[in-house]
């Protein structure tokens, strides 16, 4: 199909020349586009889908970019992209220089905000409307679109809040299609189901809309009317008063959000009701791809390529059956393991039950695992409050989702020496999904915290006997953090030991210099190593395992016998591993040169994940090079 309307289009302006009879035809030429491109470039496909309708409505009837249009979560703005600009760009989508996946003030004027983590959009434009009334500009529209996924988190909930006592010209466009990544949990899910499926309102609401003649042809008095018979409507009906008029927001809906023309009508007159409005739509997550509509789970964002007529996933070649397995799935196997032996054992995540594997448990064990939704604040003290009561909480979070719960991890967890433990998962450079996801500070902001055991494994091995040793302790949280992606192991299924807290270990002798790594980058400075010894430069390799508490007798022999000493981490460089390195060296007063690989004081944009290492200077080349230039600077035998 050629796309004949959408390569007129390179911006709003050039939307609105089409005549309304058209958006139907462009929302397919759009959906077709989007399908092909990711069909070939895996990226975010099911929300895309569902929210193709709504981008083209909203750009069509507000005058982008001066109303502020912020999305919630970014992965359902590729249509938005490709309508202000970025369509002849968008084969670059996630890939290294190429456009964001996800919404970026740099990238575009018509991305109002930044968005990649859930539940912010409405406290970013409830500011911004703050803003603007109190620059004088009362004709501003200020637009969240937020996926019903994203309503589960606190903060949203928290910024409606505020929003109803403000009363800004601000709109909340509800996307709600009934499904996060995974299936949406909790009662605000059961709360939308059940405006969405009431028969009797739905009638009632219909008859009303067509009574008004589509809510066009009373003019300036539409609004008294709407609101009179709806809130008859509402009350009426609806056995519990709305969750949203009880924040102050006019409510309307729930709409068919795939219904484009309606859309255009409906957003024309809301646009004239002033004060904090929220418009609920019901859409279909992957539409137009009958298989991504079948299976939301699996096309949210597919594994790797597919049919972009049949949606069909490209089969991958048959040695992928004897590859290591993913630390993910060896964590979800663990978890079995783990809950079978010890009956305090539980699971925990924020919203990421197939993403972090904690669907094996659920599916085994359903009564022993916990999605409490997109709201990690409250999945930390809930486990709290768990282990308060003698059960082992594992709580399963990725890195970047980590962050928005430190107070509760040092609050409610670390200061109370309650033994929750933290599967960070994600942990280091994460890749494609670029700087609002990349696991890059969890090693550092979680060394200052008391209390607190942190270890990264270098294989799957090791990740089951932390997880073993974990769940035996009862001296605080324990973190353990890991990769996305595969490890080294094809027999990973070894018998479970528990690992002494604090024990590093030496992997190979050298008299050159120490590598010292924590986690799985340990792979990377073991390829280093063997690289420099055929080179003839000897360098001795140590694992560091624990980050805290550091194993101080194996850092006392390596300072005792090396000047020359790199650090290797997949995290911040600012006050992770090296740091911890430097802070050892001054306390005993040793002296040495000390290099320091990993993240830098920087964040890391997206693009391929062993392009980005290499770029920063700490895949195995980059460490090769490091001590080829530590050695030659001491050395005249080396070169």
């Amino acid at each position: 199909m050629t796309e004949k309307l959408l390569q007129k289009i390179n911006s709003p302006a050039d939307l609105k020349k089409l005549p309304e009879s058209q958006l139907p035809a462009l929302c397919n030429e759009l959906r077709r586009f989007i399908i092909d491109a990711v069909s070939d470039n895996p990226a975010h496909l099911g929300a895309n889908l569902g929210a193709v309708e709504i981008t083209v409505a909203v750009h069509y009837v507000f005058d982008t970019p001066d109303d502020k249009l912020i999305w919630d979560v970014g992965h359902q703005a590729y249509g938005h992209k490709i309508l202000t600009g970025r369509r002849d760009r968008f084969g670059s989508n996630r890939k290294k220089d190429g456009i964001s996946g996800f919404p970026k003030m740099d990238e575009s004027e018509y991305d109002a905000f930044g968005v990649g983590h859930a539940s912010t959009s409405i406290s970013a434009a409830l500011g911004m409307a703050e803003a603007s009334q109190r620059a004088g500009n009362t004709t501003r529209h200020h637009i969240a679109v937020i996926g019903d996924g994203a309503m589960t988190g606190g903060m949203a909930l928290e910024a409606m809040n505020n929003a109803g006592i403000n009363h800004p010209n601000l709109l909340v466009i509800l996307n709600d299609n009934g499904i996060a990544i995974d299936k949406n949990v909790g009662a605000i899910k059961d709360y939308l189901a059940g405006i969405a499926t009431s028969p009797f309102y739905n009638r009632l609401k219909d008859k009303v809309w067509l009574m008004l003649g589509g809510g066009t042809k009373y003019g300036h008095n539409t609004r008294a009317i709407v609101k009179q018979v709806g809130n008859a409507v509402k009350g009426s009906i609806l056995r519990r008063s709305n969750l949203f008029e009880a924040f102050n927001f006019r409510y309307f809906g729930p709409v068919d959000g795939n219904d484009v023309e309606r859309l255009v009508k409906l957003l024309r007159d809301i646009k004239n009701i002033q004060g904090p409005k929220l418009l609920h739509i019901v859409t279909t997550k992957g539409k137009g791809l009958e298989l991504a509509e079948r299976e939301p789970v699996i096309y949210h964002a597919p594994p790797g390529k597919f049919d972009r007529l049949t949606g069909k996933l490209v089969s991958k070649s048959p040695c992928d059956g004897v590859q290591p397995p993913k630390y993910q799935v060896v964590f979800g196997r663990t978890m079995i393991e783990l809950a079978e032996q010890n009956p305090k054992v539980l699971g925990i995540t924020a919203a990421m039950p197939s993403g972090s594997s904690l669907d094996m448990l659920m599916n085994k064990m359903p009564d022993r695992a916990f999605d409490v939704g997109i709201a990690e604040q409250h999945a930390v003290t809930f486990a709290a409050g768990l282990a308060t009561q003698g059960f082992v909480p594992f709580c399963v979070i990725y890195s970047t989702f980590l962050q928005r719960a430190y107070d509760q991890i040092i609050h409610d967890v670390a200061l109370q020496k309650l033994n929750v433990v933290f599967c960070i998962d994600r942990a280091g450079v994460v890749g494609e999904d670029g700087a609002t996801h990349q696991g890059a500070f969890d090693l550092a902001s979680l060394r200052c915290i008391p209390n607190m055991t942190i270890c990264a494994p270098m294989n799957e091995q090791e990740l089951r006997n932390m997880m073993f040793t974990a769940q035996l302790n009862d001296q605080g949280p324990w973190a353990i953090r890991y990769p996305r992606g595969r490890g080294t192991m094809k027999q990973w299924k070894t018998p479970l030991q528990e690992i002494k807290s604090a024990n590093g270990r030496r992997l190979s002798e050298g008299n050159d210099l120490a590598i010292l790594s924590i986690g799985h980058i340990g792979n990377e400075a073991a390829k280093a190593v063997e690289m420099l010894h055929e080179e003839e430069v000897e360098a001795a390799h140590y694992d560091v395992r624990f980050l805290k508490p550091l194993d101080e007798k194996m850092l006392h022999e390596v300072f005792k016998k090396f000047k020359n000493i790199i650090t290797v981490e997949d995290g911040a460089i600012a006050g992770g591993l090296g740091s911890a390195i430097l802070e050892f060296m001054a306390d005993h007063q040793y002296s040495a040169t000390v290099v320091r690989l990993g993240i830098p004081d920087r964040f890391v944009e997206h693009g391929d994940r062993n392009q980005l290492i290499h770029e920063m200077g700490y895949d195995a080349q980059a460490i090769a090079a490091a001590a080829r230039k530590i050695t030659a600077a001491f050395s005249p035998h080396h070169h």
